[in-house]
C-alpha cells in the first residue's frame, strides 16, 4: 500500500487541488459523477403544479461551454495523474455533458473500454411534454492507457447474469425510497447515485483491497459501497454539508466479511499451464491417444506436447480448432484421455497443477 495516503476519509476542497496532492501513481480505479452542467433555464413543475426538485445547485452552474470544458479537462489530468498505468476510471453523465467529457477523454489519452449505458427502470416523466422521457445516463469506462493490464472480473459479471454475459445496457433503478437520504423533507442531494449501481462497478473493476477514489464524492454512495465490499476509498468534496452527511452514512455501514465479497476468479487471471509440462511431470505418457467426447476425433501426443493426426500436428489448441473446422478451440476442455473405459478430461491435470501452485 502507497503510504501518505489518505484512506477511507472524505477531503474537503478543490477536487483538482486535491488529487494533486495525492502521491502519483496511487489509486487502482476512479469513479466520477462530475456536474452535469444542466441547470435549468426557470423552474420545472408536475402536471398537478408541484415544483420539481432538479438540479439547482451552485456547483453545477457555469458561464460558458468553454469554462466548463477547461474545468473537465483539468479534473481528468489531476485524476490521470494518480491513477496507476493499470488502473481504470469510470465517468457518468448525460446528453447535457458527457460527449464532452468523452472528448476530452480521448484527447488526454485514456483508452475507451466501454460506454454502458444506466437504463433507469423508473425515470422522472418529461412533464411537458416536448421531448422523450430521459429513461438514461451514460457512463465510459476507460483504462489509463491501451497497454493498461486493468482489472475486469468477467466471471464474476457473468454469474450475477445468471451465466450469460454481462451487456453494455443496464436496468437499474434510480435511488428512491428509504436509500434516498433526506435533509428534512427534501433531498440531501439531488443527484445520489443508487448503491446498486456502485455495486455492479466496484464488484467488475476492482479487487478486495484495492483503492477506489470519488473526486466528486457527494452524498458519499462511492464509499458506502467501497466499504462494504472490502475496497479502500477515497472522497473529495468541497462541500462540507455533503461531506457531513457522507461521513455518517459510510460510519454506518457493516463491511461485508471477507469470504463474502470474494468472487469468482477469471480464467485469464489463473496460471498459465503450458500443455508441455504435463508430460515433463509423466502425467501424460508420449503416445498416448486423445478423444473428443464423442470419440469422432483422435490425436497422438508427441514428446514435445504437440498432436499428430492423420500426418498433420499442432498444439491442442490447433488440433482441436482444426477437426471442428472453427477458428479457435480450447483444446483443454476438448481433448480427453481414455481411463479404465471412461473419458476423462485432460483439463483436470492442468487443474491439479494450478491448485499445486496456489498452495
Amino acid at each position: 500500500m502507497i503510504k501518505n495516503l489518505p484512506l477511507n476519509s472524505v477531503s474537503v476542497g478543490d477536487c483538482i487541488a486535491v488529487m494533486n496532492s495525492l502521491p502519483e501513481k496511487s489509486v487502482d480505479m476512479i469513479f466520477a459523477d462530475p456536474p452535469y452542467n444542466l441547470t435549468l433555464g426557470s423552474d420545472l413543475y408536475r402536471p398537478d403544479n408541484s415544483l420539481v426538485d432538479a438540479v439547482n445547485d451552485d456547483w453545477d452552474k457555469f458561464s460558458s461551454f468553454s469554462d466548463y470544458d477547461t474545468f473537465t479537462r483539468s479534473w481528468l489530468k489531476a485524476a490521470r495523474r494518480v491513477l496507476k498505468d493499470d488502473g481504470t476510471l469510470w465517468v457518468i453523465g448525460t446528453y447535457h455533458n458527457i460527449f464532452r467529457v468523452g472528448t476530452a477523454l480521448q484527447d488526454l489519452e485514456y483508452w475507451m473500454l466501454n460506454d454502458i449505458i444506466w437504463r433507469k427502470s423508473n425515470p422522472m416523466p418529461n412533464f411537458k411534454g416536448t421531448r422523450f422521457t430521459n429513461a438514461h445516463e451514460t457512463l465510459i469506462w476507460c483504462a489509463k492507457s491501451a497497454k493498461s493490464r486493468y482489472t475486469f472480473n468477467y466471471d464474476a459479471m457473468k454469474i450475477m447474469n445468471d451465466d450469460l454475459q454481462m451487456r453494455s445496457d443496464w436496468l437499474i433503478p434510480i435511488c428512491s425510497g428509504g436509500e434516498r437520504i433526506k435533509a428534512g423533507a427534501v433531498k440531501a442531494h439531488a443527484t445520489q447515485k443508487p448503491e446498486s449501481l456502485l455495486y455492479r462497478i466496484i464488484l467488475a473493476a476492482s479487487k478486495p483491497g484495492d483503492v477506489i477514489l470519488d473526486p466528486f464524492f457527494g452524498s458519499g454512495t462511492t464509499g458506502a459501497v467501497a466499504k462494504r465490499l472490502g475496497r479502500n476509498y477515497i472522497g473529495i468534496e468541497r462541500e462540507q454539508n455533503y461531506t457531513d452527511i457522507a461521513k455518517k452514512r459510510i460510519a454506518a455501514v457493516e463491511p461485508l466479511e471477507q469470504d463474502a465479497f470474494e468472487i469468482t476468479a477469471s480464467k485469464k487471471s489463473e496460471p498459465r499451464i503450458p500443455f508441455g509440462i504435463l508430460l515433463e511431470r509423466g502425467m501424460l505418457k508420449p503416445g498416448t491417444m486423445l478423444f473428443d467426447t464423442s470419440k469422432r476425433h483422435s490425436a497422438k501426443v508427441r514428446a514435445d506436447g504437440s498432436l499428430v493426426m492423420k500426418g498433420t500436428a499442432g498444439s491442442i489448441h490447433q488440433m482441436g480448432a482444426l477437426v471442428q473446422g472453427a477458428p479457435s478451440c480450447n483444446g483443454w476442455t476438448f481433448w480427453h484421455e481414455e481411463k479404465r473405459g471412461k473419458l476423462v478430461s485432460i483439463d483436470n491435470y492442468r487443474q491439479k497443477m494450478r491448485a499445486e501452485k496456489a498452495a
